[in-house]
């Protein structure tokens, strides 16, 4: 249960869209899983600004289409492709149809770099979209290296569903900056809800789960995140972060104790590759005493 504070979270929400949106980014680990009702959480706290650190495929903000956004991730590229879908979704969506879904086609994609940063934004896509199991990995140098997915993968649903041009319209209310989360989390203030979801690294070794982009997600690093979310929620700022299922996990957020989630990997392409992945949520600051119940 989060901390007690002085100032408590409004049963009324604020600038909230019932209209919920699908993301447009394949995203292995993403919350698209949990986000209706991480969302409904988030709504009872939510009084005016929703920051997001971590963005990812954005499933949760998605869904819950706050009024006011800060939206940030340390992916450079990541973010400067929600930019370009909000600002320029059509001119995307014109040079996406250009390209075939082909073997060929990836791996010349695959190995340039534009300096354009709409045509960056292409690139990001469309390797999203074709790309083994959508998903982002880059090599020690920083070079994307996932293999052709193959198969009907295409980025066709991207205009086909209309999802850039529902996102472009949702992201109007996002700033959207690339970023540490510390820089993001020391701006939070009271009524603001912060939603983390971090890669996970559950290892006191730099050998076990990788960030999504040339450095690992260290133990430090989740370290420097339960400081961030404390003397965020000190300040009475609601603080949600999910994580890893395991002791020192749970060790170092005490003596907050978390809802645990069960999910099915989804990673690997044959269902019997799957396995059952448990998963943390934490809540610090002013959350309701009965926030768990919307995760049952």
């Amino acid at each position: 249960m989060g901390t007690s504070q002085k100032h408590s979270c409004s049963e009324e929400t604020v600038g909230v869209s019932t209209s919920t949106i699908q993301p447009f980014l394949k995203w292995p680990g993403g919350k698209r899983w949990i986000a209706p009702k991480l969302a409904l959480c988030i709504k009872e706290c939510l009084r005016s600004t929703y920051y997001e650190p971590f963005l990812g495929g954005g499933s949760v903000f998605f869904v819950l289409r706050p009024q006011r956004a800060v939206l940030s991730d340390v992916n450079g590229d990541l973010v400067n492709t929600y930019v370009q879908v909000r600002d320029h979704h059509e001119e995307v969506i014109t040079l996406l149809k250009e390209l075939p879904a082909s073997r060929e086609e990836y791996y010349r994609i695959r190995n340039e770099e534009p300096d354009n940063a709409v045509e960056r934004a292409v690139r990001f896509l469309y390797l999203n979209r074709t790309a083994f199991g959508g998903i982002y990995r880059l090599n020690k140098d920083g070079k994307f290296n996932v293999p052709f997915g193959g198969g009907d993968r295409t980025p066709e649903i991207l205009w086909r569903n209309k999802l850039l041009k529902k996102a472009s319209i949702a992201l109007r209310s996002a700033n959207l900056r690339p970023g540490d989360f510390e820089s993001l989390l020391r701006l939070a203030k009271p009524g603001d809800v912060v939603f983390c979801d971090p890669t996970y690294t559950v290892s006191h070794e730099n050998n076990s789960f990788r960030r999504y982009n040339e450095k690992n997600f260290s133990w430090e690093d989740q370290k420097r995140l339960v400081r961030s979310a404390t003397l965020a929620a000190d300040r009475g700022v609601a603080v949600m972060v999910t994580n890893a299922y395991h002791k020192c996990i749970k060790e170092l957020y005490a003596p907050h104790s978390p809802m645990i989630l069960n999910r099915m990997s989804c990673v690997s392409p044959k269902v019997q590759g799957r396995r059952l992945v448990r998963e943390c949520v934490f809540a610090l600051g002013p959350w309701p005493r009965r926030w768990r119940r919307h995760f049952r």
